[in-house]
């Protein structure tokens, strides 16, 4: 796991919080109606909902930063949870709105839940008379009922795991809690240092396949002016080698015109390249920073080892074996940041896709292992044969190029007789920078985070392992919600009471 120095930790949080202004944010007030209790789930039919419920609004509502602010402040104080903790689900489930799904699993809105996890904790927060998982003020305050139900006034780090079953989310949410902990600004400067660096990926992720896409037509027209040239060197008859030389020098001039599209297509590669570089610059103090480090992507370390994509446990992911040979397939999102897995040497690299593994590089790492990375939407111009590379550094940008049915990084050791799943440095980065797609990710043993809340002079001590979180319910109201009736202590029924994944 990623260690850094008090004073690169203390670096990062001024670079974030010094660029927010104090003055800028707007408090939303507190819901004009009586809010319902966190004690008990709704009363089934007891609540109206959007009649399609998993159907995104053609025009989703956006709020600027001090609307977020004051609505994460106003439902934590309600609900008596940490504004911080709130904020930091709304930034890892939906990234503030931006992405609100259904996801794969058809968890929905600004908060992600489920459809029916909605019926039984959804509210009407902003007095429209419809609990709408698509608008911001209902689907947080829901969230806030949802965490306080399930002990989070006591026990933060219980009620985030009942949020979402992974030791993984809670350490990622909470550290992110922590980070924010030390002033409202910091939640939107990280957002910011996020959003530039991953609109400068991804403008280099395209700028590289426009001029992929340049070149072929500067190929093609190549071969058939070489052609017609040939021809014309071998012609007998003038009248031939002069119509020969006329269809090269139509070919030729396609191919220069050609060329100039290729040309503005690697200038504008090299302006985004540069572009990236500085969001690159500008981030890298706050990526130190525990919590900050998956948001933005940086690479995470392990004995000499450094994990091949950025993102973190949340959006990357990768299955235990591979459809037809030993590789890795490691899913993430195009133009996530591609590392180089340890101290090595480049043997190869090529920025012309080939046909099955596109555009990739090999390379040897210091243990005199051979890997080979595949798909990639974008290779590093220092990535070049004999280069000396450091654990960590970039390498790329994850893509689809290739034989490739999905973003995705390929990875695969030369010859490829056993599974990189099976590496021993592979496996200790599950739940610190992946998570296995067909198997739990196991626990992490890491260091007790400490969150202390702004909001209330209470400090919670949160482990990285948590026990199943439960909340009695009475036995009268057990068969109204399709409860378990055997897990009940005597006079009520366990609620929230959930295997680990």
């Amino acid at each position: 796991m990623r260690r850094f120095a008090p004073i690169a930790l203390t670096l990062a949080l001024a670079v974030l919080a010094g660029t927010a202004r104090a003055d800028t944010f707007t408090v939303i007030p507190s819901s004009p109606l009586a809010l319902p209790s966190a004690d008990l789930p709704n009363v089934p039919g007891t609540v109206a909902v959007p009649a399609r419920l998993s159907t995104p609004p053609a025009a989703p509502v956006q709020l600027s930063y001090g609307q977020l602010l004051g609505l994460w402040q106003s439902a934590g104080a309600a609900y008596d949870i940490p504004w911080q903790v709130l904020a930091a689900i709304n930034k890892v489930e939906s990234n503030f709105g931006r992405n609100m799904g259904p996801s794969s699993a058809g968890a929905i809105g600004w908060m992600q839940f489920m459809p029916s996890t909605w019926l039984r904790w959804g509210i009407d927060a902003n007095g429209d008379g419809i609990a709408d998982p698509w608008n911001p003020q209902d689907a947080v305050y829901s969230a806030a009922r949802y965490l306080a139900a399930a002990g989070g006034s006591s026990d933060i780090s219980r009620a985030v795991f009942s949020y979402n079953h992974a030791d993984w989310y809670v350490n990622e949410v909470l550290s992110l809690s922590n980070l924010y902990a030390q002033g409202s600004g910091v939640a939107f400067s990280l957002d910011r240092l996020q959003q530039n660096l991953i609109a400068a990926q991804d403008a280099v992720a395209q700028a590289s396949d426009r001029l992929v896409a340049a070149r072929a037509p500067v190929r093609a027209a190549a071969r058939v002016e070489a052609h017609w040239q040939k021809l014309a060197a071998t012609a007998s008859l003038l009248s031939d080698r002069l119509e020969y030389e006329k269809n090269a020098g139509i070919a030729g001039s396609r191919r220069v015109a050609a060329q100039a599209v290729v040309d503005r297509a690697a200038a504008a590669l090299s302006s985004a390249q540069a572009a990236l570089v500085q969001a690159r610059q500008a981030s890298a103090p706050a990526s130190f920073a525990a919590g900050a480090s998956s948001v933005l992507g940086a690479a995470s370390f392990q004995d000499g080892w450094a994990f091949p994509v950025g993102g973190g446990p949340g959006i990357v992911s990768v299955a235990h074996t591979h459809h037809d040979y030993p590789a890795a397939d490691i899913a993430a999102p195009a133009g996530s940041p591609v590392y180089a897995i340890a101290q090595s040497v480049v043997l190869r690299s090529w920025t012309q896709p080939d046909p099955s593994c596109g555009i990739g590089l090999t390379l040897r790492t210091f243990d005199g292992q051979t890997w080979t990375y595949c798909h990639m939407s974008y290779l590093e111009p220092t990535v070049v044969p004999g280069a000396s590379l450091a654990a960590g550094a970039p390498v790329g940008l994850v893509g689809s190029t290739g034989d490739a049915t999905g973003p995705h990084l390929h990875l695969q050791l030369d010859p490829s007789t056993s599974y990189p799943q099976d590496e021993a440095w592979f496996q200790s980065f599950a739940g610190v920078a992946f998570s296995w797609q067909d198997a739990p990710t196991p626990e992490v043993a890491t260091q007790a985070l400490r969150f202390t809340s702004s909001v209330s002079t209470s400090t919670d001590t949160v482990a990285a392992t948590s026990a199943p979180v439960f909340a009695v319910v009475p036995s009268a109201q057990a068969g109204s919600f399709d409860l378990a009736p055997a897990a009940a202590p005597a006079g009520g029924v366990v609620y929230f009471n959930r295997p680990r994944p």
